[in-house]
């Protein structure tokens, strides 16, 4: 008796965790595919119905002029005497050319519905019993028929909660454009022209369709989840419970008895399986394994009893109907999968089976012939006795290594793109099993995700500057600004400094800088001026922002300015430089003024300034020689000075 009820609870168990489970899996799955499928068929169909969309507002602004100038034509036809028979004739001549405009839209509009027929995705209408009740394809203002199919929903909803409403009162007012099914001065929803044309009828008879569904799906709701019709399906539940709860307890009885019965004819059916004097299967070992065979047989007699009893249990309720064959799916299909995958392998398996037999016994063989000769039994000439066991153990090696590349094509899972790829990354590790191949490898990843610099990117290492061409899992290549390719592995990368120009080129700009040397007598704001000039002058130099220059040093004899400058593009450096450096000396040069060096410095007291002849002014004089000249008088041994 305890061991029906602990089986009776388990059922119970299951039943509620299966309802549970299947409970959260529908609502998961349903919101999940069913907003990750609407978002894409949104999608699909604001992609496909955007033209349609436009090509409907300019026909129905067109639609709208024509009805205003149609009201105002036969205002005027009906104002016309009976003798302007000219004038009528232009005036229904032209109504006439509007009614044909108007079936010409029409038209123009069911080729376009008709061929999106086959792509547009249909959004439908869910009643109270989670039940389609019509789908919507087009949209309706700024709503999307995803959001009309889940307003139209929604108010569904609430007429049904409304105790007090009555399908019956639902009705459909007419407007111009539109039909719209309400309930009192609430409109439900609103159907279109679109809307009948997308369903092949006219705008009223869709209204009415729809109105009629709306009514029945409510109708049928309510007698569904009425109180008589719950409590019937309540007692059936109780009464196939009750039925499956019978049904397991005389299955266990049953097997009782039957285990009962083996027991007390064990001693006439079940003996020592012997092989000599080996027994290999004993007579209560046998009566162990009966008994567990037994019980494995009553759990399965059950669970088929569950999976009968339980489409049933789910059917009786409308909501969870469908559940069983769900329920039933996640566990019978991998099994089938799994019995169906075994039956069609059997003939591998018995290749596999055949191939390890031939070379176990070849093994054997080859063991034999080996050992006669490592017993001296047979020999050789030039084969050694203390060879046998070295080659034969290199043999087997070999020939378990060919069994297995026979065998291979024969395992399950063999021909998969998984299994392939396990296998080539497996002997790809082997090919590159060295240290410094690692190294790279390691450094190539860590690299990566540092993003020190990029493809095209001009950077120094070390003592090499280029630009980035290309980025491996072990090298990293450059191109020099002389066209040289250099190769760097990238464990050298990672253990040095990596520097790059071209990180922030654009913002705010790669900076370069020079020093200009200018004597003591030149202000320093004319040296700063003069130097921010000659950068300006570099067509390649940023406005924005301006060059600005700094004192870097007092010298002996000069002052050193360091002029520095703007560029957005890393490989401009060498030419901006070039191009600076002769603007400096022009600017020095138009200004004369002469750059100090320390080699110009024995020339500054000379005839000529160092600086270019053509911008010297034309009144400029050279100084004379200073010379001084010390003559020792020897007669009164004191020098003058001459």
């Amino acid at each position: 008796m305890n061991h029906n009820k602990r089986i009776l609870s388990l059922f119970l168990v299951f039943l509620l965790s299966s309802f549970s489970y299947l409970m959260a899996q529908q609502v998961e799955t349903t919101n999940t595919s069913s907003d990750s499928l609407a978002h894409q068929n949104d999608s699909l169909n604001r992609a496909l119905l955007q033209d349609y969309k436009s090509r409907l507002m300019e026909m129905d602004s067109i639609r709208r002029l024509d009805s205003i100038r149609q009201v105002k034509l036969e205002e005027q036809l009906a104002s016309l005497k009976t003798t302007d028979n000219l004038k009528k004739e232009e005036i229904q001549k032209q109504l006439a050319d509007i009614q044909q405009r108007e079936i010409d839209r029409i038209a123009r509009e069911k080729a376009k519905v008709d061929s999106l027929r086959s792509v547009a995705t249909a959004y439908p209408i869910i009643g109270v019993l989670n039940d389609t009740i019509f789908s919507l394809y087009a949209r309706l203002g700024s709503f999307t028929p995803k959001d009309r199919a889940n307003n139209i929903s929604a108010r569904i909803q609430i007429l049904y909660d409304d105790d007090f409403m009555n399908p019956d009162s639902l009705y459909i007012a007419i407007s111009e454009n539109y039909r719209d099914i309400m309930y009192q001065d609430k409109i439900i929803m609103s159907v279109t022209e679109t809307d009948a044309i997308w369903n092949n009828a006219s705008i009223d008879e869709v209204a009415q369709d729809y109105l009629q569904r709306i009514q029945a799906s409510i109708k049928n709701a309510r007698i569904e989840k009425s109180l008589p019709r719950l409590l019937t399906r309540i007692g059936l539940v109780i009464l196939t419970i009750v039925v499956l709860v019978l049904m397991i307890y005389g299955v266990n009885k049953l097997f009782k008895w039957l285990t009962k019965y083996i027991n007390e004819k064990k001693k006439q059916w079940f003996k020592n399986l012997k092989y000599r004097d080996y027994t290999y299967l004993s007579a209560e070992q046998e009566i162990k394994l009966v008994s567990k065979l037994f019980n494995f047989l009553r759990w399965v007699t059950i669970i088929v009893l569950l999976f009968l009893v339980i489409p049933i249990i789910f059917s009786i309720f409308p909501f969870t109907r469908g559940w069983a064959d769900m329920l039933f799916g996640m566990i019978w299909k991998p099994v089938r999968k799994m019995l169906f995958s075994f039956w069609n392998y059997l003939p591998n398996l018995f290749t596999i089976l055949i191939i390890y037999i031939v070379f176990k016994y070849l093994v054997r063989l080859i063991r034999y012939f080996f050992k006669e000769i490592e017993s001296g039994k047979l020999k050789i000439s030039g084969f050694h006795k203390d060879w046998a066991l070295p080659t034969f153990t290199i043999i087997r090696v070999l020939l378990y290594a060919f069994a297995f590349i026979m065998i291979f094509p024969y395992l399950p899972g063999s021909d998969s793109p998984i299994f392939k790829g396990v296998s080539v990354f497996l002997g790809l590790l082997v090919s590159l099993g060295s240290s410094s191949a690692i190294a790279n490898m390691v450094a190539g990843l860590v690299i990566t995700y540092m993003r020190p610099f990029a493809i095209g990117d001009r950077i120094k290492i070390n003592d090499i500057s280029g630009d980035v061409i290309e980025k491996t899992m072990l090298v990293t290549r450059l191109k020099t600004i002389t066209n040289e390719e250099i190769t760097i592995p990238n464990s050298a990368i990672l253990t040095g400094n990596t520097i790059n120009y071209s990180r922030f080129e654009k913002d705010p700009g790669l900076i370069l800088s020079t020093i200009a040397t200018i004597a003591y007598d030149v202000p320093w704001k004319k040296a700063h001026e003069m130097l921010i000039e000659a950068g300006l002058r570099c067509k390649d130099v940023l406005r924005k922002p301006k060059p600005y220059v700094i004192q870097s040093a007092l010298n002996e004899f000069y002052a050193s300015y360091k002029i520095h400058v703007y560029i957005n593009d890393a490989k401009l450096q060498l030419k901006v430089l070039s191009e600076l450096h002769g603007h400096i000396q022009d600017v020095c040069n138009e200004n004369g003024i002469e750059l100090i060096l320390p080699h110009y410095m024995a020339h500054r007291s000379a005839q000529n300034m160092v600086i270019n002849p053509d911008y010297k002014p034309k009144d400029h004089k050279s100084p004379a020689f200073d010379v001084n000249v010390n003559i020792e008088d020897k007669s009164d041994g004191k020098s003058k000075s001459k």
